[in-house]
């Protein structure tokens, strides 16, 4: 019996993976995908490699707190509770996955875990007080550190970097089959700027997988390997080969959401936003915490966009009460590529309106259920192990 639930824990872990692979694409290639740099083949692959990497080097120390340390006796992760654990982590996943709505997978793996020693009694408080402190703190650090580098650095960052979408035509880099050996290339045309722009995209997008690694492959594991089920390098294996397979197959969803329904973000405001938000979570990661990179990078958006609006205003006229022109879209009035002007120079008429850049109708799907994603996984474990008593609690 004892080996039919461990496998049946494994296929719920799989099924976890699976979309834990559909929930973070989206995130770290929807910016390449959606300006035509890369494929959604090309951004799974990528997707599963770095992941992989991730997980393998900093992951354990995630799958360490929440399969050890957050709650007070592992004994309770029997392998029935294993499976449901993973159970109402994959189902609130793919509730979020097949709304296209990438959810915060760390907040719904935190959330049944944490339910479960609440049920039980075996919740550490202190563990989960420094998750949840972090969880607020993460944001504002990635707030206010995209803030000062909107104000001061990202105009002279997009006169740098001047990357272009590639709206039209083939992806920009491609699997090249002319000669015997397949190689990558760029499309016919590229200039050497948008060449160096698009591996700039893609080079985020890997940041970001390997970021989603090392927090999130716990989210799929922790409950097995604090069962002590099997060991961590095989667990992770496992766990990586169902997030690529959810990488190929349900992130589509997502990358068509982050890629093209849901912002006009330039691709040079989605990579500061990308190595901020990826920098806090592999930090967070190697700590033992683990982090929401949706959460964080959202933050990191409004941080990014308040502080390039506030060009328009000096501090010292600031310090005389006078209020700068804020507008989200902020980062949609640059031409790639163009001269900055100095701050308190801004020509503030041409500042576009929030509309412009967020699609408020989709906007509005994602927020809600990035919130319902993690309370149905929470309160489903809990109402499970607090009344069911098919658990023995």
């Amino acid at each position: 019996m004892s080996e039919i639930l461990l496998l049946a824990g494994i296929v719920v872990a799989v099924f976890v993976g699976y979309n834990i692979g559909g929930a973070t694409t989206g995130p770290a290639f929807g910016p390449a995908v959606g300006a035509n740099v890369i494929t959604k083949v090309a951004a799974a692959a990528l997707m599963s490699v770095f992941f992989f990497v991730g997980a393998w080097t900093i992951g354990p120390q995630v799958v360490d707190t929440l399969g050890n340390r957050l709650v007070t006796d592992s004994a309770i992760f029997t392998l029935e509770a294993n499976v449901a654990v993973l159970f109402f982590i994959g189902g609130a996943l793919f509730i979020g996955n097949y709304a296209g709505v990438p959810a915060s997978t760390s907040m719904t793996a935190v959330g049944a875990i944490a339910a479960l020693g609440l049920a039980t009694g075996e919740l550490d408080m202190a563990v989960l007080g420094e998750i949840v402190i972090w969880w607020f703190v993460a944001p504002v650090i990635g707030f206010w550190v995209s803030g000062v580098i909107g104000r001061y650095f990202y105009p002279q960052i997009n006169a740098w970097i001047a990357i272009e979408p590639n709206r039209d035509g083939d992806p920009m880099l491609s699997m090249q089959r002319s000669g015997p050996v397949p190689t990558v290339g760029f499309s016919e045309g590229a200039s050497r700027r948008k060449k160096i722009g698009a591996l700039v995209v893609v080079a985020i997008g890997c940041l970001m997988a390997f970021s989603s690694g090392t927090s999130n492959i716990a989210n799929a594991i922790a409950p097995i390997y604090g069962a002590g089920g099997l060991e961590m390098g095989p667990l992770i294996v496992i766990g990586s080969i169902a997030v690529a397979v959810g990488a190929f197959t349900i992130a589509r969803r997502t990358l068509d959401t982050l890629g093209n329904d849901i912002t006009k973000l330039p691709l040079t405001a989605a990579i500061v936003v990308a190595v901020v938000s990826s920098t806090i979570v592999i930090f967070l990661s190697a700590i033992g915490i683990p982090a929401s990179f949706v959460v964080v990078a959202t933050m990191s958006i409004v941080g990014l966009g308040w502080g390039r609006a506030t060009r328009t205003t000096r501090l010292s006229d600031a310090a005389r009460g006078e209020e700068p022109a804020v507008s989200v879209g902020a980062l949609t009035r640059d031409e790639a590529g163009e001269e900055p002007p100095e701050i308190g120079e801004e020509d503030v008429s041409d500042i576009p309106q929030a509309s412009d850049l967020f699609d408020p109708s989709t906007t509005a799907r994602v927020v809600l259920m990035q919130n319902v994603v993690p309370l149905i996984s929470t309160v489903a474990a809990f109402l499970t192990f607090r009344f069911v008593p098919l658990f023995g609690f």
